[in-house]
């Protein structure tokens, strides 16, 4: 089953989307309070892993795509591979933008701008754009 962003609550900066899923296809979250543990470093780990994946997938689809020769079948399969590493890029994206301050936060500097308009995955800020894209 593949990642989809849209289906998931608004993400908290508490609770950590981790880059797996239970059995039947719902998101794990893990509570920390700021303190990882070892179930972080694990999460922190299979990430790591993915992004490495995903580099790996994005060289083998290009070549897949500088070849002219390449058939269907190679196509097919370069871009299912592509499909399921972007899927975890977002994840991952989403599980980190989730724990980054916003404003209003107690560590952040009095007298900032808070965005009023955002959507599940926005991220506010200066130089930063929601989900939807440019306003």
């Amino acid at each position: 089953m593949g990642y989809d962003r849209n289906s998931l609550p608004a993400p908290s900066p508490r609770l950590r989307l981790l880059p797996w899923e239970t059995d039947t296809g719902k998101p794990c979250f893990l509570s920390t309070n700021g303190k990882p543990g070892a179930l972080a470093r694990i999460a922190d780990r299979i990430e790591a892993d993915q992004l490495r994946d995903g580099a790996v997938v994005l060289k083998g689809a290009q070549a897949v795509l500088d070849d002219c020769k390449a058939g269907q079948y190679a196509v097919r399969l370069a871009l299912r591979a592509v499909t399921q590493s972007l899927g975890d890029v977002l994840r991952i994206a989403d599980s980190r933008g989730a724990r980054l301050s916003r404003p209003g936060d107690a560590d952040d500097c009095e007298g900032d701008e808070q965005d009023d308009d955002h959507g599940p995955y926005a991220t506010r800020g200066r130089g930063h754009r929601s989900q939807a894209g440019p306003n």
